[in-house]
């Protein structure tokens, strides 16, 4: 019998086969326990080719039109096409009755998503967004150092998604086109302020230096952001695609000791080179004893300060695993739209901040 055949498997769309769509999204939904990738809407005859190549038994379908004529043969749909799309198509799919993924960012604005998150409540529908960096190795590991108390009380949050393209690659998300929402602010950005939102909470006030470096770019590819946390943190955070000497992912400085951590977590990495969770001959999200992350105080652990750490797994198919379970027992999503907005709120606070030059305050509820 047919996977799709079993009452208690859940029944995925996805929308689009670009980059998130097929390197994150696809992988990780055939990896989890009771969800089924059913459909997968393209219109790029390459990419239906590869689709099927990878998931022979999946349909594919030209528009997310299709997948509205058949929603009672669905049970989830994951949204993973441009950024532009995100809202009218959350909005389209909430209103057809199914619990819908997005992949970050939800929206363009705050408001959308405040929006996209009242209408899900109001018909009592999963609305979750993909912040698939909150289940990175190093991640995790911070959060464990943190909640062990081992760097007494924090002080600072130095963290960076680096990169060193000199050369623009084209496409959507290095337009100027606003309607887009591409830039790293939005792009990279995203993670970085929902991990430091994650682990700090709300902000308070928000400095930024937003900068298009390259050549004939026409978008930010090399930004800044200083946030100030209402608890006292401050997170400095860096995006760029224009840093020729990489800094350390993470620099967290506490009263008693700090931590540091080089390299990127190895899931993304893995998974576009064809490896996926679950094959046993895969050791998946670990990392080398020379990749550790180091803990200590006085020193530089470039030349052996401090003690190394077990970085933690890396852990993107608990992300998937959590929306099953929110979906089979009503357990809370992995990421609520309610923490999508807030994350909006702050890049719109950054792109006014650079844009004006001067901090930009943020109203914290009460």
């Amino acid at each position: 019998m047919d996977a799709t055949d079993d009452s208690s498997t859940t029944r995925v769309g996805l929308i689009g086969y670009g980059l998130a769509g097929s390197v994150f999204h696809a992988p990780l939904i055939a990896a989890t326990e009771g969800l089924v990738l059913d459909t997968i809407v393209t219109s790029s005859p390459e990419r239906q080719r590869q689709a099927r190549a990878e998931f022979p038994d999946v349909r594919l379908v030209d528009t997310a039109d299709e997948l509205w004529a058949r929603t009672d043969e669905l049970d989830l749909i994951v949204i993973a096409s441009p950024n532009r799309t995100h809202v009218p198509l959350a909005r389209a799919t909430l209103e057809a009755g199914l619990p819908t993924v997005v992949d970050k960012p939800l929206a363009a604005a705050a408001a959308e998503a405040e929006e996209l998150a009242a209408l899900a409540e109001a018909r009592g529908l999963l609305l979750t967004v993909f912040q698939n960096r909150r289940w990175d190795n190093d991640f995790r590991t911070l959060r464990k150092l943190l909640a062990e108390g081992a760097l007494g009380e924090v002080q600072r949050f130095e963290s960076r998604f680096e990169r060193w393209r000199p050369q623009l690659k084209g496409g959507w998300r290095e337009s100027g086109d606003p309607a887009e929402v591409g830039g790293l602010l939005y792009d990279l950005g995203s993670h970085l302020v929902d991990q430091a939102l994650t682990l700090f909470g709300p902000v308070e006030s928000v400095y930024a230096e937003v900068d298009v470096r390259r050549p004939g770019a026409q978008t930010d590819d090399d930004t800044f952001i200083a946030l100030t946390h209402t608890g006292g943190v401050r997170s400095h955070l860096w995006m760029s695609a224009t840093t020729a000497q990489l800094g350390p992912r993470f620099r967290v400085l506490g009263s008693e000791s700090g931590y540091v951590k080089y390299g990127l977590d190895p899931q993304e990495a893995a998974l576009r080179e064809g490896l996926r969770p679950g094959d046993p001959s895969v050791e998946w999200g670990g990392e080398p004893e020379g990749d550790w992350g180091r803990l200590g105080a006085g020193e530089s652990p470039t030349t052996g300060g401090g003690v190394p750490v077990e970085t933690l797994r890396g852990d993107y198919p608990a992300y998937y695993a959590a929306v099953a379970a929110a979906l089979r027992d009503g357990t809370p999503p992995p990421v609520t739209a309610a923490e999508a907005a807030a994350t909006l709120h702050v890049l719109e606070a950054a792109r006014v901040a650079a844009a004006e030059r001067r901090t930009v305050r943020i109203e914290v509820p009460a």
